[in-house]
């Protein structure tokens, strides 16, 4: 049997649900804080003293800014508060090309460049270049939906609402040939697609500079996005003589320990096969010297692998301190409204930084500052100073290589004497 639910109707008052869940915020952080004593806070003072903000509260909004407000009192990280998604109606969801565009002095709204995909993330793949739409940069979009282009606003005010939905393009080919219809499913987010044709920018970059001999590896996360990143290009970049760690923007998660396994390896054997190049042993172990990077935007297990980098020895850091927080979480607990709350449950101490990775980061081995200007530029100085470095230890520190084969054993049966 099915029950409609959507005749039922609940009345609720929002001030007393308010006081209910600013009540229950603060019994769950008071049983699952890291620490019962609650790293030294009152915390039953601290609810009391911002109790009487809840009467003044007008909107939902002001009781979310409340509840950062008693949780930031602990000084500790991870301590969130997150209402539920408000829904965006999908005619307002703006539709995304995955390319540059720009207006010639005439107007017209030309494609500058179409953004590369990556093959094995789906996600990231432009519209543009999908199977029959082919379109080129120089390419110029007249119509979206049969509705021309306005030389001031361009295409994209006739994208809103399109996002995941089949919309027409009329293309004027630059190449002056007639114009052809493509129907093509604009993009959400190109968040995906814009990253991977980042990571390859620096890729390409690092292979440039050090004419082949480094590797170049992105972490974006510990979660299994970024467990998956690092190994689309693990075989490949590893098997260079270096490699460019990069964990610069690294959201966090929970599979460093996995990483640093990988990281920490190296080569002890080799399999040599007839028909394939020399496989290390173990597989995706660095063959050479290591460099890490990082930034302010490293964060919680972000800051964890930075941390255990330098504690391992596993090669020097570059960049600027980290983010600082490495109290974790699990978010298993809601409020009534569905809003998520998070209680820091898991503190992390190393042997060499002790407590003080919490609040403050990790500092670089070689610091190097990322300014406003490169950006503007278009330079990445971290990475050109990573290469730099690693290529001074591989001079230092050769890689390992196959062992040469012609002092393979003889297994050749041996000369027996004559017979008597």
């Amino acid at each position: 049997v099915v029950v409609d639910l959507d005749r039922i109707r609940v009345e609720i008052d929002p001030m007393a649900e308010w006081q209910q869940m600013y009540a229950e915020a603060g019994r769950l952080m008071r049983d699952h804080f890291w620490i019962a004593d609650m790293g030294g806070v009152d915390w039953d003072a601290v609810l009391e003293r911002y109790r009487p903000v809840l009467a003044r509260l007008g909107t939902r909004d002001d009781l979310s800014e409340l509840l950062w407000e008693v949780q930031g009192e602990l000084g500790a990280s991870h301590a969130y508060e997150t209402p539920p998604e408000r829904a965006m109606e999908k005619s307002r969801r703006l539709g995304l090309l995955g390319a540059d565009l720009a207006a010639d002095p005439d107007g017209v709204w030309r494609v500058s460049r179409v953004v590369p995909g990556e093959s094995s993330a789906p996600a990231a793949r432009s519209p543009l270049s999908a199977p029959g739409v082919g379109v080129q940069t120089g390419d110029a979009i007249v119509a979206v939906g049969g509705r021309p282009v306005d030389p001031v606003t361009g295409p994209t005010a006739l994208l809103v609402g399109a996002a995941e939905l089949p919309v027409e393009l009329t293309i004027a080919p630059a190449d002056a040939t007639d114009r052809r219809h493509v129907v093509v499913v604009p993009l959400a987010t190109e968040m995906p697609l814009r990253y991977q044709d980042w990571v390859a920018g620096r890729r390409a970059a690092v292979h440039a500079a050090s004419g082949g001999r480094a590797g170049y590896l992105h972490i974006p996360d510990m979660v299994a996005n970024g467990w998956a990143q690092l190994h689309r290009d693990i075989r490949v970049e590893l098997g260079r003589d270096c490699v460019v760690v990069d964990v610069r923007d690294n959201n966090g998660g929970h599979v460093s320990s996995l990483v640093l396994e990988k990281l920490a390896r190296t080569v002890q054997g080799w399999a040599t096969v007839r028909h394939m190049r020399p496989i290390a042993y173990p597989e995706d172990a660095p063959r050479g010297p290591l460099v890490a990077i990082t930034n302010e935007q490293a964060g919680s297990d972000g800051d964890i692998v930075t941390a255990m980098i330098r504690q391992l020895g596993l090669g020097p850091v570059l960049g600027t301190r980290t983010w600082g927080g490495v109290i974790g979480i699990d978010g298993r607990y809601s409020l009534v409204d569905g809003t998520q709350v998070t209680q820091p449950r898991y503190s992390f101490w190393f042997a060499d930084a002790g407590w003080g990775v919490e609040n403050y980061g990790v500092e670089p081995d070689i610091e190097v500052l990322f300014p406003p200007q490169a950006w503007a530029a278009g330079t990445d100085p971290q990475l050109e100073a990573a290469v730099e470095l690693v290529l001074e230890r591989l001079a230092a520190t050769p890689a390992a290589t196959p062992p040469d084969t012609s002092g393979r054993p003889d297994r050749a049966a041996p000369v027996l004497p004559p017979r008597a």
